[in-house]
């Protein structure tokens, strides 16, 4: 399973990078903004600086509603990077614009997905990856997972190609069951990354490990 992260901040990137874990990176226009405003950088400069840390799938959505719009940004956006994804919700306007997109050549991720049907019609359309937002799906009292296992069955069983990515994820055990059902990658927020790598008892081995060798050295000293 590729684990990406969900976000535009460069200097997160940068430290997860570093961990030798990411595959790629998602982004929408409000985390965009909101790096905007904390740098006062362009956003193209953002997603270019991105992908070339990254060196793997960046999703920049647009912002056009119709499907002519979406298709230009799209291109404009593609011209940044190899490595830039073009993010389209999904709509009837969405779908129209991914078959362009797809049909020069452009990755795609399908974005803001709740049901097996909306996902059908992504993959119908050749999309890259779709978005199902499961964290999401969890607020309303349903069980975002059970989605995610619709998904997967439902393209194995025709062969589609389109990567299913786990999006809105709120915490661990989201990834653990992502990885579980069989989902392609999972695209996480910085903290949980963090909170992939706790668990106490490592904590207590640590402990006990540095324990017991200063004990060691201590004999040695007085010996």
């Amino acid at each position: 399973m590729k684990i990406f992260i969900d976000t535009a901040n460069v200097d997160e990137i940068k430290n997860i990078t570093e961990w030798g874990i990411l595959d790629g990176v998602t982004t929408n226009p409000t985390l965009l903004a909101r790096e905007i405003k904390r740098t006062g950088r362009k956003p193209q400069d953002i997603l270019k600086e991105i992908c070339d840390v990254v060196k793997g799938p960046v999703s920049a959505e647009s912002t056009a509603t119709d499907s002519r719009g979406i298709y230009e940004e799209g291109k404009k956006l593609s011209e940044i990077s190899k490595y830039i994804t073009i993010k389209v919700p999904m709509t009837i306007e969405g779908l129209k614009a991914i078959k362009l997109l797809v049909g020069d050549g452009i990755m795609t991720n399908t974005t803001l997905v709740f049901s097996l049907n909306q996902a059908l019609l992504s993959a119908k359309v050749g999309s890259t990856f779709v978005s199902p937002f499961i964290g999401r799906i969890d607020d309303t009292g349903h069980n975002g997972m059970d989605l995610i296992d619709e998904i997967i069955t439902t393209y194995d069983n025709y062969g589609y190609e389109t990567e299913v990515i786990v999006a809105s994820i709120r915490h661990p055990m989201h990834i653990v069951e992502a990885a579980q059902i069989g989902a392609d990658i999972v695209t996480v927020p910085f903290k949980v990354l963090e909170k992939m790598v706790k668990h106490p008892l490592t904590d207590i081995g640590i402990k006990r490990f540095e324990d017991d060798w200063k004990e060691a050295e201590r004999i040695l000293k007085e010996s």
